[in-house]
C-alpha cells in the first residue's frame, strides 16, 4: 500500500469514527497477527471468553496498518499492532489507546539478505530489491537501519510487500533481501543471512515493540473485558517467564502456537526467544511514560521519513496502564474497590 493510498484509507476510517461507528455488543471482534507469542496458547484455549463471558471473533490480519484500519472502521474493537503504526495513527488522532505492551522485539524480527545476491555489508544494498510492509515495525527498523549505516533510503529499492507476498517473491527470486517477522522469517532465513536485527536496531537507539490498541468507546463501555482480556495475556507471559524451557518445550503448547502463528513447530523456541514479555509489574511502568516516550521518538522518526503530516504535542491520551494496574488487583480488589 503506498503511502497516499494508506492516508486515504485512514481518512476513510476517520468518518466511521465520526458516525460513531457500530460493533456488535455480544460478540467481540479482535484483530491478531501471526506474531509468536505466550499468549497464543491461552487464546488457542479459549481463556479469553472464559474469562471475560464473552463470545469473541478473532480475526487474522497481516500488518498492524491494516488492523489500524479495521479498528478505525469500526469492524475491529480490539487490535494487535506494532510500534510504528500505533505511531501512525496516534498521530493522525485517530481515537484509540495502547492498554498492554505485546512484546519488545528483539531477534524475532530481522533483515535477510539472499544468498547469491551479493550483499556482503550495508552499502551493498544500494540499487537492490528489499522488500517490508509498510508502515510496520520492520519498515521503521529497516529505515533506522540504513539511516545509522549512513545508505541512502532513495537508493534503495524498498517495496511493499505483506509477509505473505515476502515469502512467495522471495521463492520467486523476486526480491534481494527484507526485513520481516515470522512465519516469513523463517521461511527465507534458510535461504540467506540476517544483516541486521531488531535487537541491534534497539541497541543503535530504535527500539520497537508490539502493543495491544482498543478503541476508545469500546473501553469506555467495557473496562471489565478490558481487564479480563489483560488479566489472561499477564498470565501467559508469567507463566512463559517462570519456566521459559518446559513452555517451550510443551509439545501441546508449541502445536497451538504453530497453528496460529503458521510457524514451525521447531522454531517457536528460538523465535519465543527472540522477544521480551513484560509481567504486569513491568507493563505498569511501560504503560506511565516509557511507552509514551517510544510512540513520540518513533512519530517523530516517521514525520522525518515523511510517513505521517504532523506531530502531537502530547502522546499521553494514546496510551494507558488503568487496565493493568485493575488487572494486577485482582477480581477480589477491584469489587472492593468499586464497592
Amino acid at each position: 500500500m503506498r503511502r497516499s493510498q494508506f492516508i486515504t484509507t485512514l481518512s476513510l476510517a476517520l468518518g466511521a469514527f465520526a458516525t460513531g461507528g457500530t460493533f456488535a455488543q455480544e460478540t467481540v471482534r479482535i484483530a491478531y497477527q501471526t506474531v509468536v507469542e505466550p499468549a497464543k496458547v491461552a487464546q488457542a484455549d479459549g481463556a479469553y471468553e472464559k474469562a471475560t463471558g464473552k463470545a469473541i471473533e478473532w480475526r487474522k490480519f497481516e500488518s498492524g496498518a491494516e488492523v489500524i484500519t479495521a479498528v478505525a472502521s469500526g469492524d475491529i474493537q480490539i487490535g494487535y499492532v506494532g510500534s510504528s503504526p500505533l505511531a501512525a495513527a496516534a498521530s493522525r488522532e485517530l481515537p484509540v489507546e495502547t492498554f498492554f505492551i505485546a512484546a519488545q522485539i528483539g531477534s524475532a524480527e530481522a533483515l535477510v539478505v539472499r544468498n547469491g545476491a551479493n550483499i556482503a555489508k550495508a552499502a551493498d544494498l544500494v540499487g537492490k530489491k528489499v522488500a517490508v510492509p509498510f508502515v510496520s515495525t520492520t519498515h521503521y527498523s529497516l529505515l533506522a537501519a540504513l539511516k545509522h549505516w549512513g545508505v541512502d533510503a532513495k537508493k534503495v529499492s524498498i517495496l511493499n510487500l505483506r509477509p505473505t507476498e515476502i515469502a512467495a517473491a522471495w521463492q520467486r527470486g523476486d526480491i534481494d533481501a527484507a526485513y520481516v517477522w515470522d512465519p516469513a522469517l523463517g521461511q527465507i532465513r534458510s535461504g540467506g543471512k540476517v544483516l541486521t536485527d531488531s535487537s541491534q536496531v534497539a541497541r543503535w537507539g530504535a527500539p520497537t515493540f508490539d502493543a495491544w490498541i482498543v478503541r476508545r468507546d469500546f473501553a469506555q463501555k467495557n473496562p471489565d473485558f478490558i481487564t479480563a482480556f489483560v488479566r489472561v495475556t499477564g498470565e501467559a507471559y508469567a507463566a512463559y517467564r517462570k519456566d521459559v524451557k518446559a513452555f517451550a518445550g510443551n509439545a501441546a503448547n508449541v502445536e497451538k502456537i504453530a497453528r496460529l502463528t503458521g510457524a514451525r513447530p521447531q522454531e517457536i523456541p528460538e523465535l519465543l526467544a527472540g522477544s521480551k514479555f513484560p509481567t504486569l509489574a513491568e507493563q505498569a511502568t511501560l504503560l506511565s511514560g516509557t511507552t509514551v516516550k517510544a510512540v513520540s521518538e518513533t512519530s517523530k522518526f516517521l514525520k522525518e521519513q515523511g510517513k505521517v503530516d504532523k506531530l502531537l504535542a502530547d502522546y499521553n491520551p494514546y496510551v494507558t496502564p488503568r487496565f493493568v494496574l485493575a488487572a494486577a488487583r485482582g477480581p477480589q480488589q477491584q469489587v472492593a474497590a468499586k464497592n
